[in-house]
């Protein structure tokens, strides 16, 4: 799916959150959302799935305005958002299950999908009884298991630790290449937008505004991020951080 943001601004109340943004995201691309706490990329994403309206300005799925929430833009958020009170399969399958499809076949979808995110022999485990890792590994299954042309990920991964953080990408990582889906993924971990995503896209405090955006697409899909040491300078010096060679950008992160 193609996703475009045409000049759009949105405001909540007198409160200027995003001022003109304009891209457009390809159908297969994953890009990464950088910016300050706050500045506005999770209300992107809310634009995006259709769960906000632009104040000004619209947004195009395919060419035909965003009018509202649709299954083939599916929002991930940084909490599974699992119910605890039912198995991993049933919660994967319910993501079927809301579109009609039947419930034998939802179920068999869903062990299936648990399967390629790593879970087989889990399908019974309830939230409670697996790890946080594990969880997440089932939002994944979830959030793919409907085939959504476009996958709106809000830091999806921020809540877990570091190793398990860097399995998870290699799992989404191997199931966009698979699935192809268009992927806008806010992050504020530099070397996870360095390492999954084909462009970055990096923004000024609120109101969100585009400071630049890296291309990524034609480099290797590896954890040594040592040959991308300069585009990670230029992103924390973006974003106010100083790392040395030069003057960071004057901006304060946000708390």
């Amino acid at each position: 799916m193609n996703l475009t943001f045409d000049s759009v601004h949105k405001r909540f109340g007198d409160l200027p959150v995003v001022d003109g943004f304009s891209s457009q995201f390809s159908t297969g691309e994953l890009v990464a959302l950088v910016g300050p706490s706050g500045c506005g990329k999770s209300t992107l994403l809310h634009l995006a799935a259709g769960l906000e309206k632009p104040t000004q300005g619209r947004i195009l799925a395919d060419g035909k305005p965003v009018q509202g929430p649709d299954p083939s833009r599916t929002l991930v958020f940084q909490e599974h958002a699992l119910y605890p009170w039912l198995t991993l399969r049933d919660n994967v399958a319910l993501a079927l299950e809301f579109q009609k499809t039947p419930k034998a076949r939802a179920r068999e979808a869903a062990r299936e999908w648990l399967a390629r995110v790593g879970l087989s022999g889990f399908e019974d485990y309830y939230p409670h009884q697996v790890s946080g890792g594990m969880r997440q590994r089932a939002a994944l299954a979830r959030a793919f298991v409907a085939q959504p042309q476009t996958l709106l990920m809000d830091e999806p991964f921020g809540a877990l630790d570091a190793l398990t953080r860097l399995a998870l990408q290699d799992v989404l990582r191997q199931l966009i290449a698979q699935e192809k889906p268009t992927v806008l993924l806010v992050t504020h971990d530099v070397d996870e937008a360095l390492f999954l995503a084909d462009r970055i896209v990096v923004f000024s405090p609120r109101p969100a505004r585009v400071l630049r955006e890296f291309n990524l697409a034609h480099r290797e899909k590896t954890h040594d991020l040592s040959g991308l040491a300069e585009e990670k300078r230029e992103i924390l010096r973006l974003l106010g951080i100083d790392v040395g060679g030069g003057q960071p950008a004057d901006l304060a992160l946000a708390a």
